[in-house]
């Protein structure tokens, strides 16, 4: 194979990915004025599920919009040999391996960030705004950038550099070592993003004393289920839209609940959602997706040893000199078709998932009270109620919320 062939591989990717996406976000599309399903003919009123159906065409066309302008964006850096520009501009900087992966991967990403910076606005300060969801200041628009460009150059340029250092030190071999540094990452940031990265965003507060507290005390008795770390998350500084999430093993085990959860649902309902979350640690899900996580990357880092020193991915982008970072991009976009086979295999699981943890929620607690956080939810963030079986199949980790009140009905 020539390095040419390889560029229109990539190529055809790129676009087979784009017309696939375009195709089922039109099918999904059909369906946003379909009529509502018996079971949640509650969730909106008319006027309310006039106003989901807007939101739903909106974000529809951004979305169009945002996608064309990437992968055109990508499809005229790749035909002018943007990679190599970069990379010459690393090279007149320093001989080292790592700092020219550094300088170039900075330039990229920080580059591609600023470019598409003012879709990020027009989403969040005038489709956002329009629907009465965003929260977020220009001051804290502006400080989540540079917070997120720093952890971008500390904790992502710090692993690239130690597995180009590995590269270096290794050859071939390399991928055990990064598999072993990135499965050591991934376990400490289950176990301590909620204390270390979190706070970096938003505040945490413990949840106070009082009835809420007491009533999820009591439920976790009852399963023999120890949760003394509940917190409570500004979200609301940010956006009106709620969650809640499970972090952490063992001592380091927490609950987080947004302030927009706790102002948009009762108790009953909010123990619910939370005996949902248990659920998810009692059925092992958690551990079951971060082992998953684990061995595919294992799996990826194993393939891409196989082919890294071949020049041919570094030609194929239009360098000559064979390197690391530059094999690293062409492998990357050769390797989405199989991260598509893989995340498709993994949404399977997940909404299998979302179905035993709402069974665990449903017969330690109650249906009902989750039955209507779910409408709430789905209400509150205007949800698409109707969407296309493919674009389900496709895109969503978790089943449909008709599916699921069928399913906590039983």
């Amino acid at each position: 194979m020539t390095a040419q062939s390889l560029f229109y591989i990539i190529i055809a990717i790129l676009i087979i990915n784009y017309v696939v996406d375009k195709i089922l976000d039109a099918l999904n599309a059909k369906h946003f004025n379909d009529s509502l399903p018996e079971d949640l003919q509650d969730v909106y009123d008319d006027a309310e599920y006039k106003k989901s159906q807007q939101y739903k065409a909106t974000t529809y066309k951004f979305g169009i919009l945002t996608s064309t302008f990437s992968l055109l964006l990508t499809l005229g850096f790749l035909w002018f040999d943007g990679f190599e520009f970069v990379d010459n501009i690393a090279r007149s900087y320093t001989d080292s391996p790592i700092l020219i992966a550094l300088i170039f991967f900075g330039i990229i990403m920080i580059g591609s960030d600023i470019v598409t910076t003012p879709f990020s606005y027009y989403s969040t300060f005038v489709i956002e705004e329009r629907f009465g969801f965003n929260k977020t200041t220009i001051k804290t628009f502006i400080l989540d950038k540079i917070k997120g460009w720093l952890m971008m150059a500390i904790i992502g340029g710090g692993i690239l550099a130690l597995i180009i250092w590995f590269y270096e030190a290794t050859g071939a071999n390399f991928w055990l070592y990064a598999w072993g540094l990135v499965a050591v990452f991934t376990i400490f940031m289950n176990m301590f993003y909620s204390k270390l990265i979190v706070p970096l965003f938003n505040k945490q507060t413990p949840l106070e004393a009082g009835s809420l507290r007491e009533k999820i005390s009591e439920y976790a008795e009852t399963v023999g289920f120890k949760l003394d770390k509940i917190f409570v998350i500004d979200g609301s500084k940010r956006s009106t839209k709620a969650n809640a999430y499970f972090s952490g093993f063992g001592s380091e085990k927490r609950v987080t609940l947004y302030d927009t959860l706790i102002n948009d649902l009762d108790d009953e309902e909010i123990v619910a959602v939370l005996a949902h979350e248990v659920g998810h640690y009692k059925r092992k899900h958690i551990i079951f997706n971060l082992i998953s996580s684990i061995l595919l990357t294992g799996v990826m880092l194993y393939i891409l040893s196989l082919f890294i020193s071949n020049p041919l991915l570094s030609n194929a982008l239009g360098v000559d000199i064979a390197s690391f970072h530059i094999g690293l991009i062409a492998f990357a976009l050769l390797y989405s078709p199989i991260s598509e086979i893989t995340g498709l295999i993994m949404n399977v699981f997940s909404r299998k998932f979302e179905y035993q943890a709402d069974n665990y929620a449903k017969n330690t607690y109650k249906a009902e009270p989750l039955i209507t956080s779910l409408k709430k939810l789905s209400k509150n963030s205007l949800s698409n109620l109707t969407p296309h079986p493919a674009y389900v199949f496709m895109h969503y980790s978790h089943p449909t919320l008709l599916q699921r009140i069928k399913n906590l009905r039983k």
